[in-house]
């Protein structure tokens, strides 16, 4: 009970120090408030990044195995990868035949071509051509119309299946199914369209400015069969079976591709894992760097309270006196400052994330990205400010808790 009306006592006193003088005290806070805004805008950003990347990554699968020529992120030099043959949808062909009934595979290229339907033109669409499989490898699913369907693959037949963006670009005011759009030179008839996945971040794809059509049509028309570099994707039937499986299409690779003992892989093998951690490694130094920088203007709020407690000490000198000649003791006088300087930065501290979360709004109106203001960055801003509080705070009371009685009560 005691320790309650200390701390209420402590609170007031803040309060009305602050409220004293005006000015003064909002100097003494703009520093925490900037500090803490700082660090949690940083924070958020950072939360915010990775909810985005997982999104867009979810659609690559967890559970699926890409066989590529190279690897996603290439880590060693980029020379020992740039003379490896292509994937062919031969290779392809062989790895669905040797895992018949075990594993969905999957093949598919890709290339950029510009999109026309009447006045309306996209320029640099990326086209996919692919199966029927595609929806079971990464759950995708047409919000209208259809998917391809295997007649479409088997007899090349020119069927396109657009993104939402490419919807909304090429048909703002018409329903696209059935319509006739050119991709180059070619026309094709619309099927379906893909459910909305949300914009490319930080330079990743964006899932809805993709066309897929038939991979057999792909490389009749864009000449990928002998020349284009296939992608294949393997999904086991259970996220279980994914690490036997990998060594599986490891030793199937090696073999269609009639590969030594003794000779390196000359394909790589790519996976959901490894893309997050690349990405948590490198965004994470981003944020390690981001909170070291944003920090130093929470060090110099705190600077700016360890000197206006300075100044309270000294304007009190004669109340410290007082109270130390009716009992007080050291400790008193040494938590009363500290939940003072506390108190301060408490203050500074809510302002700041009310800030924050302000900017927040402000960045999900935009549209730039979807940020949220997590509990726990929350607490750990306000357990930041009070530690601060603290810190700044303590060797202005110790100051204080040290006066002799005598000396204070002389103080003028």
């Amino acid at each position: 009970m005691r320790a309650l009306l200390a701390i209420r006592e402590s609170f007031r006193i803040a309060v009305q120090a602050l409220l004293a003088n005006k000015a003064r005290g909002f100097l003494t806070t703009l520093g925490i408030i900037i500090g803490i805004l700082a660090v949690t805008t940083t924070m958020t950003a950072f939360n915010s990044m990775q909810a985005a990347f997982r999104q867009g990554a979810a659609a690559i699968g967890a559970d699926v195995i890409y066989v590529s020529r190279t690897p996603w992120i290439i880590m060693g030099n980029w020379w020992d990868y740039r003379n490896r043959p292509n994937l062919s949808m031969d290779d392809a062909a062989d790895l669905r035949d040797a895992f018949q009934g075990r594993a969905i595979v999957n093949a598919s290229m890709d290339t950029r071509r510009d999109l026309k339907y009447r006045s309306e033109i996209m320029e640099g669409v990326v086209i996919i051509g692919t199966s029927d499989k595609m929806p079971f490898i990464t759950e995708r699913v047409p919000e209208f119309g259809r998917f391809l369907m295997p007649f479409d693959v088997a007899y090349k037949k020119n069927t396109a299946i657009i993104g939402s963006t490419v919807a909304e670009g090429l048909f703002p005011n018409t329903d696209p199914i059935n319509k006739e759009i050119n991709i180059g030179p070619n026309k094709f008839r619309v099927a379906g369209v893909m459910e909305k996945q949300g914009g490319s971040t930080f330079g990743g794809p964006d899932f809805d400015r993709q066309v897929f059509v038939p991979i057999t049509t792909f490389a009749k028309l864009f000449g990928g069969r002998r020349f284009g570099d296939v992608d294949i994707a393997v999904k086991p039937p259970s996220m279980s079976a994914v690490p036997d499986l990998e060594f599986e299409v490891i030793g199937e690779m090696r073999k269609i591709r009639q590969l030594r003992p003794s000779e390196d892989d000359n394909f790589s093998i790519n996976k959901l894992d490894s893309l997050m951690g690349a990405f948590n490694s490198i965004v994470g130094t981003v944020l390690l760097i981001g909170l070291v920088v944003t920090s130093v203007s929470l060090f110099v709020g705190g600077i700016g309270v360890t000197n206006i407690m300075f100044v309270s000490v000294t304007e009190r000198t004669r109340e410290i006196g007082i109270r130390k000649a009716i009992g007080a003791r050291k400790i008193s006088i040494l938590m009363q400052f500290l939940f003072e300087s506390a108190v301060i930065c408490l203050i500074g501290g809510l302002i700041g994330i009310g800030l924050t979360a302000l900017l927040t709004v402000a960045v999900n109106a935009s549209g730039m990205m979807q940020a949220a203001l997590s509990p726990g960055i929350l607490v750990a801003s306000v357990v930041i400010s009070v530690l601060v509080g603290v810190f700044a705070g303590l060797v202005p009371a110790w100051k204080g808790a040290r006066l002799d009685p005598i000396e204070a009560l002389r103080y003028e």
